[in-house]
This record gives structure tokens, C-alpha cells and sequence, in this order.
């Protein structure tokens, strides 16, 4: 949801910053852009243009540490590509009727309009995170060194950064944070491994003056395994270590290691797919939407929609949105019929399971029941394709390179999705399959399954 606030806020922007170019060149014929048909041709081509160079440049998403002087810049970055792409579109297809000093005017109040903008939420989110909300949960390897990085990450709660445990030797440490943060020594480095397992971790820090290779190395392997984010101090030194992304917190340097597919371009247009998808099939497929609520009503007392605790992004765990196609007391005759259960490994599943009614086994078999789930998209919690979110109770089962496919946002479809046999599928090759679509990810691999997807619906294999 707060991609989509964020985002709107942004169209917002941008078309402020049209209107009030337009207004200063155009007023005496028509009072706003919208109602002349060039101009408004012209805004459709330029704001889905301008939403993606900001993802690209990374100024779409809200800032932790970063400096006003920077966010103005990348702004700048942004209003500069869009001028050039602007004059290069106005002179190879000779627009000459449109003014060039009303495009150079709109990139000027849009670069204004954005930056003022984004500025005011910066300083409402610091508010914010200061308060507990919006955090990154961080596990330290640190040395006498890291004392003024840690000390900043505490004083500085509204960079939302919250230090789960402290792995060093430093009797410094020690003495100032034993009684707020979890120490751990050095030698105990191996407990990361079981920590990343049980607890919620974002992020590993090492920060130390002098690097142990075999150290990072170690730790390095771990993160990967479980699709948890580790970042290296970065002093010029060690440069040469290859897959890695420059990041920076607070004043520091880091080189970070993300293990899942980072192309900026691409996750950039995932992420507008996933909004604008998500709100056009809400807006098409309403009566639907519609249509079903009222049969399952009428069907059988509870529910429209049935809410259930599911595991997402880094083991957060959210509410699932689906159609209710059980009877109202599913949950409790579940213990009754696990002896049933068809499907091997910690997911329970019945092909003749006797709650299901009669409208949810029809929405089952189609895939409908699972629509609601485009709400839990917009929110943010969700992508259009990605794993399934597991339940709680199924992911403490997981064996260790299974929690891998929590690195990712979880999806309404996958590869298992689309299996026609798929609840004959093992359940670790299941974990396979998101492991493989995680390693290979691309814009057209998520389009494939989308469409294997819809398919899938109309020939009703979803059983």
C-alpha cells in the first residue's frame, strides 16, 4: 500500500508540474493540459518514462541516511535524462507546435515539485521509523572500529535500523553495549547460521579494520544459503570482490552482496507491473469480484473472505487474502484429517478434503479463490509472480536451504502454480522449482508463467 501512496504522490507531482507549464504557455486556449488531445498524448508518453528513471536511479522508494544534497542530485539526474529524451522525441518527430520552453518549463517544476515532495515524506518517515515502524533488523561482525558506525545506528533511530547481535572480540563493545544488545564472541561466529534461521535478519554488517577472508568467505556462504543480505565495509581496499553493489549508511561505505537477481531496469518495471496489474485486473475483473462474493454468501454462513497468517518477505509475516471456500469451521476439523493428508513434506493437502463447498470447489479448480490475493499486491506484501507464502507452521519445517525462497516477495503464481500435476509434485522439488525461479529470474520468465498462469484457469487444472 505504500508503494501505491508513494507512487500516486508522485503522478501527482508530475502532473502538477505539466498543468503548471502548460498554464503559463497555453492558458488563453484551453485552461488545462487534459482537455487538449496533443498534450495529453504527450503526458500519457512522459510519465511512465519519468516513474521508471526514478526507480532506476533509486529515488522511488523512501531513503534511510541519505543526504538532501544527494536526493536533490539524483533528482536533477532524473530531470536531465527526461529533458534530453524530451528535446531528441520534439525534434525527430518535428513536434513544433508544442513550445519548447513549455517542455523545459514542466522538467524544471517537476524536478521542484518532486524533490519538495519527496523531502516532506523523507522527514515524515524519519518521524516514523524513529518510532519503531519500517525497520531493518541487523546482525553486526564488528572491532574496536565499528564503535562510531554502531553508536550512529542507535543514536539515529530514524534511519530504522535495529541491531539484533553483535558478533566481536572488542572489549570496548562489550563494556559499552553489553546490557542493550546481544554479544556474541568472535568464535562464535558459526551461531549466525542458526540465528539467520530462527529469527527475522535483514542484514549482516562486517565492519572491521582488518578483513579475514576466510571469515567473509564463511559468512558470505551462509547469507546466500538463506537469501539474507550481506554487506562488507568498503574502504578502497577491497574493491576487487566482484559480485557486489556499492551501498552506503550513514557516512560509511559498503560493498553489498545481493544473492538474489539485481537488475535495477528490470525489478524497476516488476514492480510498476505489479501495481499497475494488480489495480487494472481489481477494475476489470470487479464484477467478478462481485458475483462471487455474493454466491459464497448465499452459499454458506461466515466469511466472504477468508484471512489466514502467511510468511513473506525475510519470514515477515502477513495476512493472505482469499475467496472462503470451506465451511466456516475448517481450521478446527483440520487435526481430524491430517492422517488424510495427500501432500508429503510439512504442506497439508486433501484432493476430496470434505470442508471445501460446493462454489469453493469450483473456485478452487479455476484458481478464483486465490483473487483476493491482488489486494495483498497493492499492499505491498505480495508480487504478481513469485513463490507462495507458506504458513508459519509449514516454513519451522523447512529444511535450511529451503528458507532460501524468503529472499524474494512472494507471489499469486509460480512454477508449481502451473504444474497441471501439481499436487503430485514431492514438496522438495516444489522448493526446487521457487529456488530455480529465483536463480533465473527475468521480466520474461514472469510473463511466461503470467500467461501459463491464465491458462491454467481456463482449462481448471487447479486442483
Amino acid at each position: 500500500m505504500l508503494s501505491i501512496v508513494l507512487g500516486s504522490i508522485d503522478i501527482l507531482a508530475i502532473a502538477m508540474a505539466f498543468q503548471c507549464a502548460f498554464y503559463l504557455n497555453y492558458h488563453e486556449e484551453v485552461a488545462f493540459f487534459f482537455l487538449k488531445s496533443r498534450t495529453l498524448k504527450l503526458f500519457i508518453l512522459i510519465l511512465p518514462l519519468w516513474l521508471v528513471i526514478l526507480y532506476l536511479i533509486q529515488v522511488a522508494e523512501i531513503p534511510r541516511t541519505k543526504r538532501y544534497g544527494v536526493l536533490f542530485y539524483q533528482y536533477f539526474q532524473s530531470t536531465v535524462l527526461i529533458v534530453t529524451f524530451l528535446l531528441v522525441f520534439y525534434f525527430v518527430f518535428k513536434l513544433y507546435l508544442i513550445s519548447r520552453l513549455f517542455l523545459i518549463e514542466f522538467a524544471i517544476f517537476g524536478l521542484l515539485f518532486l524533490f519538495f515532495i519527496r523531502s516532506f515524506e523523507y522527514k515524515v518517515f524519519k518521524i516514523y521509523r524513529a518510532k519503531g515502524y519500517n525497520h531493518i533488523n541487523v546482525v553486526l561482525i564488528a572491532d574496536d572500529s565499528s564503535i562510531p558506525f554502531i553508536e550512529s545506528l542507535i543514536s539515529y533511530k530514524e534511519w530504522g535500523y535495529r541491531i539484533i547481535a553483535i558478533f566481536t572480540g572488542s572489549v570496548q563493545i562489550k563494556q559499552k553495549y553489553e546490557k542493550a544488545i546481544i554479544l556474541l564472541p568472535d568464535e562464535y561466529l558459526a551461531v549466525l547460521n542458526d540465528l539467520m534461521e530462527v529469527d527475522i535478519i535483514d542484514e549482516v554488517l562486517y565492519f572491521k579494520t582488518k578483513v579475514i577472508p576466510a571469515e567473509v568467505r564463511n559468512t558470505v556462504r551462509s547469507c546466500e544459503e538463506l537469501g539474507v543480505v550481506f554487506s562488507l565495509n568498503y574502504t578502497g581496499q577491497n574493491n576487487k570482490l566482484t559480485n557486489a553493489i556499492k551501498t552506503i549508511i550513514g557516512n560509511q561505505k559498503f560493498l553489498t552482496f545481493i544473492n538474489i537477481p539485481h537488475n535495477s531496469f528490470a525489478l524497476a518495471i516488476k514492480k510498476i507491473m505489479d501495481i499497475s496489474g494488480s489495480v487494472l485486473l481489481i477494475i476489470c475483473l470487479s464484477p467478478v469480484l462481485l458475483l462471487i462474493s455474493i454466491l459464497i454468501k448465499l452459499s454458506s454462513k461466515g466469511p466472504i473472505v477468508f484471512k489466514q497468517s502467511r510468511v513473506g518477505l525475510r519470514g515477515r509475516q502477513f495476512s493472505l487474502y482469499k475467496f472462503r471456500t470451506m465451511i466456516h469451521n475448517a481450521e478446527k476439523l483440520k487435526k481430524d484429517l491430517e492422517a488424510e493428508n495427500e501432500m508429503d513434506g510439512p504442506v497439508f493437502k486433501i484432493k476430496d478434503d470434505p470442508r471445501i463447498t460446493k462454489i469453493g470447489g469450483f473456485l478452487r479448480r479455476t484458481g478464483l479463490d486465490e483473487l483476493p490475493q491482488l489486494f495483498n499486491i497493492l499492499k505491498g506484501e505480495m508480487s504478481l509472480i513469485g513463490p507462495r507464502p507458506p504458513l508459519p507452521s509449514e516454513t519451522v519445517q523447512y529444511k535450511r536451504w529451503q528458507l532460501r525462497r524468503l529472499s524474494v516477495k512472494p507471489g499469486l503464481s509460480c512454477f508449481w502454480q502451473i504444474k497441471p500435476d501439481r499436487n503430485n509434485i514431492k514438496f522438495e522439488k516444489w522448493m526446487e522449482l521457487d529456488l530455480a525461479y529465483i536463480d533465473n529470474w527475468s521480466l520474461r520468465l514472469d510473463f511466461i508463467i503470467l500467461l501459463k498462469t491464465i491458462k491454467t484457469v481456463f482449462q481448471r487444472s487447479g486442483l
